[in-house]
């Protein structure tokens, strides 16, 4: 599943000519300098951006061409019919920025098949105003991404699946994020700005996040969609103060891993007992479902898979669960009621927590 649009990344470049540009990188280094940025930021960051080589712009008949210092390499950005072509220096070759259909790429659960938790199986699970779907249920109601906190504990073993999206959408600096519409208001315009035909998947899978980020959040959530990096670091900064540190979930392995029994060796709940912690969204460009809620408490959890596959996974626990919607998945997966008890789960690679220090 991709969208056959502009790779804006590329125009970000003309954006960011001048030695006085500030990329998200350097941003996130000016706020936070005693934070490193998690793996999995990283990977949602626009390599060029972190290339030290001058940065020059033409504009010609062919289009705006952007010379990134590298002899013999030029990347070209075409207006026309079909929207905006990006080509990378190679003839014929036109760059697409895709969502592919990894959704929610951590699946937990006991025995049998994994519910998968992306776009075309239901709400999504990070957001819990919803009551679960069918599909999300249906396959196996014995299998959740959801776990009771008393779980968390060494030697406790769990049937995990972590997958890899390889398909990324990556950041668009600021300046050019608020430039484009992010509001289901101006969906035509978005839809022709990304060469998106209106009854496609992709652009139900569009519809469906600005949805989500317009949507009021529960009571006592403060929620939040970042559209660029800077926006995240500002919000969650705004939230917890400037001594705060991101984490994420890293598994040591190349390509995803099978369904299988992992073991706990260590789970290390963290000092404070708030957080914010934002999920990535299916969208053309990186966007994050950022919110703070009441009585979060983060652990770091790791762990080892049957396999041998090591694991440096992000667990975050609620313990006041009073105002999620009764019929939410984790209450019908874990045959518990709201505000009984706290409930936990694991988060996806590019998901990410941030938390005091």
């Amino acid at each position: 599943m991709k969208f056959n649009l502009l790779h804006v990344c590329t125009l970000l470049s003309v954006a960011l000519v001048g030695s006085h540009a500030v990329t998200p990188e350097v941003y996130w280094k000016s706020v936070l300098p005693n934070s490193p940025i998690p793996k999995s930021i990283k990977d949602l960051l626009y390599t060029e951006w972190n290339d030290e080589k001058s940065t020059v712009v033409g504009v010609g008949k062919g289009g705006v061409g952007v010379h990134t210092g590298k002899p013999g390499k030029r990347t070209d950005v075409g207006v026309g019919k079909g929207g905006v072509g990006v080509h990378t220096g190679k003839p014929g070759k036109r760059t697409d920025v895709g969502v592919g259909k990894g959704g929610v790429n951590v699946h937990t659960g006991h025995k049998g098949k994994p519910v998968y938790v992306g776009v075309h199986k239901g709400p999504d699970p990070f957001i819990y105003r919803y009551a679960a779907s069918e599909n999300q249920l249906k396959d196996n109601p014995n299998v959740a991404l959801f776990f009771l906190e008393n779980d968390l504990h060494q030697g406790k073993e769990m049937n995990l699946h972590f997958t890899k999206n390889v398909e990324k959408s990556t950041f668009l600096p600021r300046k050019i994020a608020d430039s484009i519409p992010f509001s289901s208001k101006n969906l035509p315009q978005i839809y022709q700005e990304f060469s998106v035909e209106p009854d496609s998947v992709e652009a139900e899978i569009m519809k469906q996040t600005l949805t989500e980020c317009e949507n009021a959040g529960i009571e006592g959530e403060e929620k939040y969609c970042a559209t660029s990096l800077e926006s995240m670091v500002d919000f969650s900064t705004t939230k917890l103060g400037k001594n705060v540190k991101a984490i994420s979930t890293e598994v040591n392995a190349k390509e995803s891993t099978p369904l299988q029994k992992y073991k706990i060796t260590v789970a290390k709940k963290l000092a404070a007992n708030q957080a914010v912690v934002c999920h990535k969204q299916n969208y053309a460009y990186a966007v994050f479902y950022c919110h703070k809620t009441v009585s979060t408490q983060a652990y770091a959890v790791s762990m080892t898979g049957a396999d041998g596959t090591k694991v440096n996974a992000v667990a975050v626990c609620h313990t006041d669960t009073a105002k999620w919607n009764p019929k939410h998945l984790a209450f019908q997966v874990l045959k518990v009621k709201p505000g009984t008890v706290p409930i936990c789960h694991f988060l996806p690679e590019d998901h990410v927590v941030w938390v005091p220090y």
